[in-house]
């Protein structure tokens, strides 16, 4: 008879007997292997069909008592669900924001019925889950991460936390949850992962693509897409209807000549080296070349400022001022990539303003007065995209944004919550004739939303 002994120790499973198994190495202290704790499951699942006899000292987890979700899915909710625990309960839930995917970790939660870590990129959610948990789930959950340090059956965690307690925490819970997981790829953070044993293992998010192709890792780390709907698939039933529609405009002749001298340096130094397509890892090729080539930098800082000239028009901002006069009912939500856009439209209309240097305080006293209609817009600049309860609007107006097919998709999210009659407007200003028309189509392309109404010129 086989035997083998299997225990955890700082992020890693140790597997003594002797036994070969996959995922392991030989640990030169004794007859044992070391393996990833990630690979628990595995591990004990190739040890049982082995017929071996194990011993299994692994988890250490917290008690949870028995819980009853409150919730009722709806049908979707309930498929997506479903088609996890078919799959072991591991995989991804794709669903678009608004679409009530913490509902679907709650249930799996009660379906579980045993400890669980939820894991969130920003404080804000951290709350948001903690809230949500201790309303379904009728317990005290626990949260860790800035001033917070409750660790309990249920605990809801920020990626840098459980980053930096790992190698502590990785044996108390046999549920991981990651919320907003196409984080979870990056170099530091899939790190998480690798060092749980839980054995099982829930992804959520609107869209699990990355621009850098690190996706590619979640089957590993969390599982496989198991289940996905676009924002398209519940437009009108459980989320709003929306229009997309692209305005062009036209720069102005001298943003015209600076945009196409900066953009000839740019262009001429790819033809130089040869880099014949435009993406990430010309990005990053570029980026080192700069540290030692005065050639590259220039490029780099001439694409920069063809980027600004064609992101800042002073055409966009006519533009939407005409939108906002031809829309004073509406509560709007503009959208920019850079901070300097921010405060010249929240100093030229008056609007308030959220971004990354906007305190907590300020930052709830906009989203609040948003919400009562004291503001009927307000502008931000990537903040608003992810980890913030937006309130309601009906209204979303992107004058810049990056490639990122998640990063529209998750700006269109914010204008979908459901209500009765309401139709949701994205309205996107791009400056024709500019590198900026790819990124739009770029972010537009195969992201599960439908195309551009008309096309409009200003």
């Amino acid at each position: 008879m086989i035997r083998a002994s299997i225990y955890y120790d700082k992020g890693t499973i140790v597997i003594a007997g002797g036994f070969p198994v996959p995922y392991a190495s030989s640990d030169p202290r004794g007859e044992r292997q070391r393996a990833q704790a990630m690979y628990y499951r595995d591990t004990l699942e190739y040890l049982r069909r082995s017929e071996a006899e194990v011993e299994d000292h692994v988890m250490d987890p917290i008690p949870l008592p028995l819980v009853t979700a409150r919730t009722k899915l709806r049908s979707y909710q309930e498929q997506a669900l479903r088609r996890w625990i078919d799959a072991g309960k591991r995989g991804v839930v794709v669903l678009p924001t608004g679409a009530g995917k913490t509902l679907v970790a709650v249930k799996a939660i009660e379906t579980i019925g045993l400890s669980a870590l939820v894991v969130v990129p920003t404080l804000d959610l951290m709350l948001q889950w903690k809230g949500v948990l201790e309303q379904e789930l009728g317990l005290q959950v626990g949260a860790i991460g800035g001033e917070y340090d409750d660790l309990r059956a249920v605990t809801v965690i920020t990626y840098d936390s459980a980053y930096l307690r790992a190698s502590e925490l990785g044996n108390k819970f046999f549920l991981l949850i990651f919320d907003e997981c196409h984080h979870l790829p990056s170099e530091g953070y899939r790190q998480i992962a690798e060092m749980f044993a839980s054995p099982y293992r829930l992804g959520l998010t609107a869209t699990p693509e990355r621009e850098d192709g690190l996706e590619k890792l979640l089957p590993t780390l969390i599982g496989g897409i198991v289940y996905r709907l676009s924002p398209d698939s519940l437009a009108g039933k459980y989320l709003s209807d929306y229009e997309i529609t692209r305005v062009t405009v036209d720069l102005t002749p001298e943003e015209r000549e600076n945009y196409e001298r900066n953009e000839a340096i740019f262009r001429s130094y790819l033809k130089k080296k040869r880099i014949y397509s435009w993406g990430p890892n010309a990005f990053l090729r570029l980026i080192m070349l700069s540290n030692s080539d005065k050639e590259a930098r220039e490029a780099l800082l001439a694409r920069n400022r063809a980027m600004q000239i064609a992101f800042n028009s002073e055409a966009k901002l006519k533009a939407l001022e005409q939108i906002l006069r031809d829309n004073p009912e509406d509560k709007v939500i503009i959208f920019t990539q850079y901070n300097d856009l921010v405060y010249e439209i929240s100093r030229r209309f008056l609007i308030p303003f959220i971004t990354y240097k906007t305190s907590d305080e300020e930052r709830d006293a906009v989203l609040k007065g948003f919400k009562e209609g004291t503001y009927k817009a307000i502008v931000a600049s990537k903040v608003l995209d992810e980890g913030v309860d937006v309130p309601e609007a009906s209204l979303g107006v992107i004058l810049s944004g990056s490639g990122s097919r998640r990063e529209f998709v998750q700006r269109l999210g914010r204008l979908l919550r459901k209500r009765e009659g309401k139709v949701a407007r994205l309205i996107e200003i791009v400056s024709g004739g500019t590198s900026e028309v790819r990124v739009s189509a770029r972010r537009k392309r195969a992201d599960g939303t439908r195309d551009w109404g008309q096309e409009e010129g200003i």
